[in-house]
């Protein structure tokens, strides 16, 4: 859906999803309210909103969402950039932009939605493996590869030794819940740790290959210097 109070701005909108073949224009609207209608009905996956129309802005408009669908703002206000992202915006596209600006940021949003899409029924896992869907694949990551679990909004990214990390849909409190709690241990809303990994510790920040350091929150320091106590040698 694009949603503009320009109908010229409305135009060149279309005419770009038009070139690229896995958008589809299901509604094209000058203002907030009949882009609230068009949601309450329609199935929308996908939002280009100008931010300054009359009566009820862009932002305004997103932020009354109870069920965002992703979004992309369009603007000619570069000011409006910080509180574009503040609502989880995946992209800020100033006007004019180029096709090519365009079409940069309907990727980013493909890669996100098809993200979404890869939503486990449930997560398989015993002691020693685990399997999880990525990338419209199931993929074992054995849990002794794993160095921390780094939860990134809708999704969580598996950092392993031995390879590239893998993103997967799913909360840090459903991995954590399958976890073996003897080896893995939250420190973080953020982080999960494999404690078998946890090499340095520097102020309560586990520090990984001198360059990543995971900070240990208040909420789960005490249940970490627990494990460090249990295991310290004077």
């Amino acid at each position: 859906m694009a949603i503009d109070d320009e109908p010229l701005a409305l135009q060149q909108i279309a005419a770009y999803v038009s070139k690229i073949p896995f958008l589809i224009l299901k509604a094209e609207c000058t203002n907030a309210f009949d882009a609230l209608k068009v949601i309450e009905n329609q199935q929308i996956d996908l939002m280009f909103v100008d931010i300054n129309m009359p009566d009820l802005n862009g932002l305004e408009f997103v932020k009354s969402l109870s069920k965002k669908p992703l979004l992309i703002f369009t603007t000619a206000y570069g000011e409006y950039a910080i509180e574009g992202f503040k609502v989880d915006a995946l992209d800020y596209l100033l006007k004019p932009f180029s096709f090519a600006e365009f079409s940069k940021a309907a990727n980013k949003a493909r890669s996100q939605f098809e993200l979404m899409q890869n939503t486990p029924e449930k997560l398989e896992s015993n002691d020693d493996y685990l399997f999880i869907k990525s990338e419209y694949k199931l993929i074992r990551i054995n849990l002794n590869e794993i160095l921390y679990i780094e939860g990134m909004k809708e999704y969580v990214r598996i950092h392993l030794s031995a390879q590239k990390p893998v993103m997967t849909l799913l909360s840090m409190k459903s991995l954590e819940e399958k976890l073996p709690d003897k080896k893995f241990m939250r420190v973080h809303r953020s982080y999960i740790v494999n404690l078998d990994k946890v090499s340095t510790v520097e102020r309560f920040r586990i520090v990984y290959d001198d360059k990543k350091r995971i900070p240990v929150s208040e909420n789960y320091k005490a249940n970490f210097q627990r494990f460090l106590d249990k295991n310290f040698m004077s």
